[in-house]
């Protein structure tokens, strides 16, 4: 038996036009395409094909399926046959079954699946679940919600839920691996969810691999997910996909939401095709997820400045993998849920129909602040629109962005292309100014939900700080930490101008213990240790310089005048004052 999960995947991977242009003439029609049908033998172009849905159909004859179906239907072959047929044609490997072992995993799946209907228990029936209950109650979801997204609740003595585990015969080591208890200092281990509303995380196939609790009252933090365990990858997960996947590929969009109850309300509402993910921050894992089952995305995030930023954080990741982003507008102070609600489905339904793509409302954004009045403020809109341009894979949508960038700001469009081309051309942000980017040496604040670029000048100076200790004393003479930009490396500088030793736990501590224990082998730490310090002190310098190269496009004559000067005395005064005086140092005698 062939996994499921691996069918969906060779499914998505397949191009079903050119599976079938073999042996049928196609020609677009819109976004599908016609030619004459296979399998009654047709000469008019009755046969249709439709790439968004994965599917065929005939107008004359009905036949219809998918790219297995018309493998099996068209060339005689068995379900199995053609499933292996087109993973070979996509180059995906199917592992022979008879092989192939137990699923390792499968003990994790049944304890996970016994804790989530021990969970949902407790909700139906405990009285300590009442705040539970009368939150779910004050949020309109009933019993019937309830049970279909099973729903639950982990009581603030959650050792009643391990000992149900013991009693069901399930081993301390796979509830460990399960991510289901927490283990402290001192070796004992209690349960990780305690006090919390609890929704069962399931992967595509609807097996239950994790859980997101909501805290009930006051503490920190507000929801909490399962940790990374072998089946449970936060970054690889959209919670409700398993019930929305099939309403994606129906409808060719999906709609992108916040919280698990926003994706449940529009869900409940008949709006099936909506997902979210767990927690702010879209991965590219799980835009690539999306990508398998639409191009079209519809981003419904709350319309104050946290869910903007959110919404256009992930529309860019989105553009990075494909997709085509557009940007549901909610009423201030609404989400889905709140939305759907007071107003039911069409009041939702009204402003899906009317999202405007993810560049077009960053612009109308922009218009409301004005920025386009001022040479300055053109330079800032354009600051936060290029990135997304540079996100969009598709060239034609790039071209478009690119295109309606030169409108809307007077700049030409082929500086825009060079601007795009440059900031490509450096890796983006790990040395230059982009969006979000602090300017003239400010550190940006650290967004641990956020992947940050490596900048490898700033992971050599910690290095050789904590291969030598005099080189900590050197490096804090002329660099203040918050010259530092990584969030990880700055937190470890701070460390170590203070005196400290490592930190308790997570990735700093990892950082630090790896670079610890690797020996700096490169031949002249002296030189490289100089050489990091004068890179870190130029960048402020270096980057306004490539700000003035950019604004020079769009300055009048004396604006240019001014930019040009001040070009000029930024290049005068490039001199790398720390490395001409280590280098001196270096030529004088040392006693």
């Amino acid at each position: 038996m062939i996994a499921p999960e691996l069918i969906e995947q060779i499914r998505d991977a397949a191009d079903i036009v050119a599976l079938i242009g073999e042996s049928v003439e196609l020609k677009r029609t819109g976004s599908d395409w016609r030619g004459p049908c296979p399998f009654h033998g047709g000469t008019h172009r009755n046969f249709s094909v439709v790439p968004r849905k994965q599917m065929y159909h005939c107008f004359v004859c009905h036949e219809s399926g998918d790219v297995f179906t018309y493998l099996m239907k068209r060339f005689g072959l068995d379900y199995p046959t053609a499933v292996r047929e087109i993973a070979a044609k996509v180059g995906i490997a199917v592992p022979d079954v008879r092989t192939a072992g137990p699923d390792p995993n499968e003990p994790l799946y049944s304890a996970l699946s016994t804790a989530a209907d021990w969970f949902a228990k407790r909700l139906r029936e405990s009285d300590d679940a009442r705040a539970a209950r009368d939150y779910l109650d004050g949020r309109d979801l009933g019993d019937e919600v309830r049970d279909q997204y099973q729903l639950g609740f982990a009581p603030p003595r959650g050792e009643e839920l391990l000992d149900a585990l013991k009693n069901l015969g399930v081993e301390d080591d796979v509830v460990k691996k399960a991510g289901l208890v927490t283990e402290r200092d001192d070796k004992s281990v209690v349960p990780r969810f305690r006090g919390r509303l609890i929704f069962p995380i399931a992967d595509v196939r609807g097996r239950v691999v994790g859980f997101g609790g909501r805290i009930l009252g006051e503490g920190e933090p507000k929801y909490l997910n399962s940790p990374e365990t072998p089946v449970f990858h936060k970054g690889t997960l959209l919670y409700g996909l398993d019930r929305a996947r099939g309403a994606v590929r129906t409808e060719g969009l999906a709609v992108l939401v916040e919280g698990y109850v926003d994706a449940i309300r529009l869900q409940i509402a008949g709006i099936a095709n909506a997902v979210a993910p767990l927690g702010t921050s879209l991965t590219a894992e799980q835009a690539r997820l999306l990508r398998r089952y639409t191009k079209q995305v519809a981003l419904a995030y709350d319309a104050d400045a946290p869910g903007q930023k959110s919404s256009f954080r992930n529309a860019d990741e989105l553009l990075r993998q494909g997709a085509s982003v557009s940007v549901v507008t909610l009423p201030a102070g609404e989400d889905p849920d709140t939305l759907v609600r007071k107003g039911g489905a069409e009041a939702f339904k009204a402003l899906l129909d009317s999202a405007v793509d993810v560049f077009e409302r960053k612009i109308q954004l922009l218009d409301r602040k004005g920025l386009a009045g001022t040479l300055e403020g053109r330079r800032e809109a354009l600051d936060r629109l290029l990135p997304t341009i540079r996100a969009a894979q598709d060239p034609i949508t790039r071209e478009l962005y690119m295109s309606r960038a030169a409108e809307w700001s007077g700049v030409g469009k082929e500086v825009l292309e060079q601007e795009v081309g440059r900031q490509e051309a450096r890796g983006s942000l790990a040395a230059g100014t982009g969006p979000g980017q602090p300017r003239q040496g400010q550190a940006p604040p650290a967004d641990p939900g956020r992947p940050v670029t490596e900048i490898p000048t700033e992971r050599t100076l910690v290095h050789l700080m904590l291969a030598r200790a005099e080189n900590v004393a050197r490096v804090k003479a002329e660099l203040p930490a918050a010259e530092f930009r990584h969030p990880v490396y700055r937190a470890l500088v701070e460390r170590l101008y203070a005196g400290a030793g490592p930190p308790d736990t997570g990735a700093q501590r990892e950082t630090w213990e790896r670079l610890a224990s690797a020996p700096y082998e490169r031949p002249e730490p002296e030189v490289d240790l100089v050489q990091a310090i004068a890179w870190v002190q130029e960048r402020p310098r270096r980057e306004r310089l490539e700000e003035i190269d950019s604004l020079i496009g769009l300055a009048g004559a004396a604006e240019k005048d001014a930019l040009m000067n001040e070009k000029r005395t930024l290049m005068s005064g490039g001199a790398m004052r720390f490395r001409r005086k280590a280098l001196k140092a270096e030529q004088e005698p040392r006693h």
